[in-house]
């Protein structure tokens, strides 16, 4: 049995993988890199009655992985770049290859994998720490559910200016609802509600045009959405907007929020 574990800035995801296969999934918090992983491993081992003795590696990967300097609990253990882990787990999970990966976690990373290898395309600042990090200056919460709440209610023509604001034909493939500037309207009425849509809304807008413009320049159709934030069901919605547009398809695989644990997971074998 293989343990990955991908030690994020706020979370940390563990899998098992047995014969090439995930078997076992479990996320935890802690405080720092060291407690988030032994903290991960001990949670599978106690809440599954795995015994300890059949883990033959751990392999980690995250924002928290360098500040393990020795073996888990003397387990042999290993570090892999995470654009490989997370280009391995999106293959796996999506099953296929020569593809676009976006990854949406507290920013955004763009990769191609396939037949030619791993390479990380690009990414933006933009993701899930942008919607917190807004929420705590404009919105009365920072808890991601209560964000979404407000959001599903919210009218986002009381915060951006749409292209039938500034113009009465369509321009291109673009129609009248299209966003022409992200907060380019806020008004003096808008209310918190719209604050929140506006937020997921930029987010995802943002995300979405860079995996389509990533997409478009290497040839290919399909984007596979990974990470936390591909969960996200109002993100999801700008992203078909988008896909509309474009006629680039977003595929969301499950357990997508593992997908950089899975691929450390499997990444023994694949580069083996």
């Amino acid at each position: 049995m293989i343990i990955g574990i991908d030690i994020g800035s706020t979370t940390t995801k563990a899998v098992s993988i047995e014969d090439g296969k995930v078997t076992r999934m479990i996320k935890t918090k802690a405080l720092d890199a060291v407690t988030s992983a032994t903290g991960a491993l001990g949670k599978m081992v106690c809440e599954y009655g795995i015994e300890i003795t059949s883990i033959e590696k751990i392999v980690i990967t995250g924002a928290g992985a360098s500040k393990i300097k020795n073996d888990i609990f003397g387990i042999p253990t290993r570090r892999v770049n995470e654009i490989d882990a997370i280009a391995i787990g999106g293959m796996y999970l999506c099953g296929m290859r020569n593809i676009i990966i976006t990854n949406i976690g507290t920013g955004t990373v763009i990769i191609e994998a396939g037949d030619n290898g791993i390479s990380h395309f690009g990414g933006s600042g933009v993701g899930g720490g942008t919607i917190f990090g807004l929420a705590k200056k404009l919105l009365p919460t920072v808890e991601i559910n209560d964000i979404m709440d407000l959001a599903k209610t919210g009218k986002i023509s009381n915060v951006d200016l749409l292209l039938g604001d500034i113009s009465d034909t369509e321009l291109s493939f673009l129609k009248g609802e299209t966003t022409a500037s992200n907060f380019g309207k806020m008004l003096d009425t808008a209310s918190v509600n719209d604050t929140a849509l506006a937020i997921i809304n930029m987010v995802y807008q943002v995300i979405g045009v860079l995996s389509v413009f990533a997409a478009k320049a290497r040839g290919l159709a399909r984007v596979i959405i990974t990470g936390r934030g591909s969960n996200n069901v109002l993100g999801q919605k700008v992203l078909a907007d988008i896909s509309e547009m474009y006629g680039i398809e977003f595929i969301y695989p499950e357990s997508a929020e593992y997908t950089t644990a899975i691929g450390a997971g499997l990444s023994i074998t694949y580069r083996d």
